[in-house]
């Protein structure tokens, strides 16, 4: 008889409430894990956690003895094609994307908690925090690293000499001190056999093209081939949202060979704003008569010095602006018009849409945290896409390595 998830997530308190909760991370982790060596790399922390609890660790579920009931929205998928791992996590769009592809998700890391809140609600798993501070040796081996990295400058004019990656005077070494070091440094140690890496846009031209120089280089560095576009998610949801999505192949698995390519998208976006829009959206997400009247003097201050910036009225038939982070500020940047009275804002389930989350993805936090859950978030359809693509390759490459 299975035991459920929930009765455990009560039983063992499995619940974010501030930063940095790794016991959680450790038995969440330690729940998902199939097989014994993953399930290894979490036991530890798992039988720490439990001993301040005064729990048995003889129950059945621990000893693998029980199945567990994933009574939650996205269950880890029961027969995976590969392994994967999740950084800079968020809410999970890579994570449903991958698994929707068949993919086993064996390591997940996030620094916000109010992410992880989200996260746990919809995956049964609460991300570990700060990668920075997660030595490559306790991640477990994976097929695909995958993640969303902020973008940070490169001081690409003093090389550093030091060879954390046995790398000297290299462009890996410049990479230190920012996020993306540390996606190379698992790369390096683990050495998944792909990568997919995505960003703004303007990361191609971020420090006069520098950054994306040495991001690429350093990738290369590695022996990894990389294949990048820059793709919109209008083609998967109603939003224009334009991101750099940087792939990546083990030379020494595939050795240059893979057959990769893009997905292509279609003609005409096949969704419109309408498409996702509530039909009874309470009040509280109409705009005062204050802040309306605030963002059209903004606009009309900046249309007069010869600037774009304003807010924008979504057109029914059409797509909308980039949704960011920024929009729990004012909502400006995609306002809905109404009939009759100020315009307002999107509601976060209209947000969820937006980003191609499906009805059932649960969202736990406020307002406020959960637009800037999904101003963070990925399209994610259009990464399952990609996602997609990176697996037929692989099925490509054996099939015809195997004959």
């Amino acid at each position: 008889m299975a035991v459920k998830y929930s009765e455990l997530k009560k039983k063992y308190k499995v619940e974010v409430k501030k930063p940095e909760q790794s016991e959680l991370a450790f038995l969440t982790h330690f729940l998902q894990s199939t097989t014994e060596d993953q399930r290894e790399y979490y036991r530890n922390g798992a039988l720490d956690y439990l001993e301040t609890l005064d729990s048995s660790v003889a129950d059945p579920w621990f000893q693998g003895v029980l199945p567990i009931k994933w009574d939650i929205p996205f269950p880890p998928p029961e027969n995976p094609k590969f392994k994967f791992i999740d950084l800079f996590a968020g809410i999970g769009g890579f994570r449903m994307a991958f698994q929707n592809v068949g993919g086993k998700c064996v390591f997940t890391s996030e620094w916000n908690h109010y992410a992880q809140k989200t996260y746990e609600a919809n995956f049964g798993e609460v991300p570990f925090g700060d990668i920075t501070k997660i030595d490559e040796t306790e991640i477990p081996d994976h097929d695909i690293l995958v993640g969303g990295f902020p973008c940070q400058p490169f001081s690409i004019a003093g090389v550093s000499k030091k060879n954390s990656l046995g790398k000297s005077h290299g462009f890996l070494d410049e990479t230190q001190g920012t996020l993306f070091f540390d996606i190379a440094r698992i790369l390096k140690h683990k050495r998944p056999k792909a990568f997919l890496l995505e960003n703004v846009k303007n990361l191609v031209s971020h420090d006069k093209k520098k950054t994306f120089k040495v991001i690429s280089e350093a990738l290369r560095e590695l022996d990894y081939s990389i294949h990048y576009r820059v793709l919109d998610g209008k083609y998967y949801a109603p939003q224009h949202r334009e991101r750099i999505v940087i792939v990546g192949f083990d030379k020494n698995v595939f050795h240059g060979n893979e057959k990769f390519s893009f997905p292509e998208m279609p003609a005409n976006p096949p969704m419109v704003m309408e498409d996702i829009l509530e039909k009874h959206v309470e009040e509280k997400y109409t705009l005062s008569d204050k802040l309306w009247e605030y963002l059209q003097k903004y606009a009309q201050k900046h249309k007069a010095a010869g600037n774009g910036f304003g807010f924008g009225l979504v057109n029914f038939d059409g797509v909308s602006r980039t949704l960011s982070a920024r929009y729990y500020k004012d909502g400006s940047e995609i306002l809905i018009p109404q009939d009759d009275k100020n315009p307002r804002r999107l509601t976060p389930r209209e947000c969820a849409r937006l980003q191609g989350y499906p009805e059932n993805f649960l969202i736990p936090v406020s307002d406020t945290q959960a637009y800037k859950q999904f101003g963070n978030s990925v399209v994610r359809p259009l990464m399952q896409d990609v996602g997609k693509e990176i697996v037929k390759t692989f099925v490509e490459y054996d099939s015809r390595t195997s004959i």
